[in-house]
Order: structure tokens, then sequence, then C-alpha cells
């Protein structure tokens, strides 16, 4: 593959992942691209009790306000 093609894969990331910043629900794949982990380990995560998440039909989505709530608690407290 080469860097122009590597490029415009970024660029479609990107734009996938600012276009799903306003929607109520991410599914398992967006969420776990936005935190940096393997598709896998995010629905490892789900069935663990770790992520939340709710099925909708046949699918399983992750309630955007309860993952930041829980990416919010995760946040170390600062020291005085």
């Amino acid at each position: 593959m080469n860097a122009q093609s590597e490029g415009k894969d970024e660029g479609t990331r990107r734009t996938t992942l600012n276009r799903t910043s306003t929607r109520l629900t991410w599914t398992v794949t967006e969420v776990a691209e936005l935190l940096g982990i393997s598709r896998s380990t995010a629905y490892e995560a789900a069935h663990r009790g770790e992520l939340p998440y709710r099925i909708i039909g046949r699918r399983m989505l992750i309630p955007r306000a309860a993952l930041l709530r829980l990416l919010d608690e995760t946040q170390p407290t600062e020291q005085p």
C-alpha cells in the first residue's frame, strides 16, 4: 500500500468519526476505534460489563451518553 492510499484511509476514518460524534449511539466498531482498542477487545469489555451497551434488533449499540459518563468517571482526580 502506498503513502497516498494510507492518507486517504486516515481521512475517511476521521470523517466517519466526526459524523458519529453527534449520534446518540455508536457501534462497537466505532467505539473501539474511538478508544484505540481492537474490535474484539471492545466486544469482550461489553460482555464483561465494562462497556455499557444496548441490543436493538440484532445490533449491539453503545449509548454515547453512557460511554462519555463512563470515561469521565475513570478520569484520575487531581492531587493538590
